[in-house]
């Protein structure tokens, strides 16, 4: 049976397609995921644009074309162990979550947490989530195949990579706060290899090992 929004999101992946997104475990996903569960009822009708929408308490949820580039980048295979840092709408961790990782995933924002918690529960995406400081990682249930940074830091936060696993790979946006790109990190014992992508803009990403909230 069709649904409402069924055509649209067809035309967004086919659009992230053309723009260069080749993996088909990130498009497929694309398609599965409801990204109109994810957006505010005033943004409804925008939901399947490929632009990034405001959420509540100032963050948004990210363009589509970026949240595939970075999953294309993160590259995770079925059943590894992915760290999400800013949970935000939970769009992000259900896609992962469709492609078959085992997701862990931190927001600092209460509200936000527990609004993702909800409806990624209410739409059947087993994501654990919790509140906290995303630049300090998740140690208990380190070390991760893939962790992946939905906001931009002003450097590579040490414990992201101290928690990064041998063959593990990081996608993190790093830059001001007026440009980033995006990093990819991979590692090899005591060694990483980065690559770069320019040409994205995220919200900033708040924390100990982050930009404070003076924005320093």
């Amino acid at each position: 049976m069709m649904g409402r929004f069924d055509d649209e999101r067809a035309e967004m992946v086919e659009l992230i397609h053309e723009r260069g997104i080749t993996d088909d475990r990130v498009l497929s996903a694309l398609r599965r995921v409801e990204r109109h569960q994810f957006v505010l009822p005033a943004f409804l009708h925008r939901a399947y644009e490929d632009s990034a929408l405001p959420i509540t308490t100032g963050q948004t949820i990210s363009q589509p074309y970026t949240v595939a580039f970075m999953t294309q980048a993160l590259a995770p295979a079925k059943d590894t162990r992915v760290l999400e840092i800013g949970t935000g709408s939970g769009y992000q961790a259900a896609v992962l979550a469709e492609m078959g990782c085992r997701v862990f995933s931190i927001e600092r924002h209460m509200d936000l947490h527990l609004q993702a918690r909800k409806l990624l529960e209410r739409l059947g995406y087993r994501v654990a989530t919790r509140c906290g400081d995303g630049t300090v990682g998740w140690s208990e249930f380190a070390p991760y195949d893939g962790i992946i940074v939905t906001a931009a830091a002003p450097e590579v936060p040490q414990p992201l990579l101290d928690q990064l696993g041998d063959g593990g790979r990081l996608v993190i946006p790093v830059g001001d706060q007026q440009s980033q790109r995006i990093v990819i990190v991979t590692r090899h014992a005591d060694q990483f290899d980065t690559t770069e992508a320019d040409g994205f803009k995220f919200v900033p990403l708040i924390g100990k090992k982050g930009w404070q909230h003076n924005g320093r």
